[in-house]
């Protein structure tokens, strides 16, 4: 028995909705923080760092109290701006659920339920280009995962689509971070489309890259 159903959204699995993908989203935080240090211009800048205030205080302990508040206010300045991104899907979509997904044409929002409570979630909407679904919005609670419940919520978001007059294809666009929902999409069929880094200063100095993936409908 799987122990879960996935059925559509209801007014009354707002709240709860909106909680599993920010949780599911700050999850994230932390290894975004790795992928930053990682970058060859913060390596070299800490390393400068560390050597200049080695040589000029003539002390470890300096330049490690340094590096250390230094990589604390990094962590705490990538995690607000990771906090920000969350809270802008919070006011985008998923400020109206119904709006955004019940209730346009073309588009549907699901919900996985587990032990009474919601456990998961997934919407599908039309994307910029015609004849093509977007695939939005896809979260399980951690305690929750391993279960299949990601895979049942694609599945679901895909039926639908196949559903639609006029739907070619269903895509969607995940960032650097996201390697086990990549391995999930490419299990469920979505074929690499494109890779691209995002054209932002942010995006140029973290190397914030994003794949975009498509599942081509028969």
């Amino acid at each position: 028995m799987a122990g879960y159903r996935i059925r559509p959204y209801r007014d009354e699995d707002y709240d709860a909705a909106r909680e599993v993908f920010a949780t599911a989203m700050s999850e994230y935080a932390p290894a975004l923080c790795l992928h930053v240090l990682r970058q060859p211009w913060v390596l070299l800048l800490l390393g400068c760092s560390f050597c200049l205030l080695l040589a000029s205080a003539r002390s470890l302990l300096l330049p490690v109290l340094a590096l250390t508040l230094l990589l604390a206010l990094g962590r705490q300045v990538l995690g607000c701006a990771w906090h920000a991104y969350v809270e802008r899907c919070l006011g985008d979509d998923l400020r109206d659920i119904r709006a955004a997904y019940m209730d346009a044409p073309g588009a549907r929002f699901w919900v996985a339920e587990a032990d009474e409570r919601v456990v998961g979630t997934v919407g599908v909407r039309p994307a910029g280009e015609e004849g093509e679904l977007a695939l939005k919005r896809m979260a399980v609670r951690k305690d929750y995962r391993g279960r299949g419940i990601a895979a049942a919520l694609g599945r679901a978001a895909l039926d639908f689509a196949r559903r639609q007059s006029g739907c070619r294809a269903v895509v969607l666009n995940t960032v650097m971070l996201q390697r086990d929902a990549r391995a999930l999409y490419e299990r469920l069929g979505f074929r690499r489309h494109r890779r691209y880094r995002l054209p932002t200063a942010y995006g140029r100095l973290a190397n914030c890259t994003v794949t975009a993936y498509r599942y081509e409908l028969p």
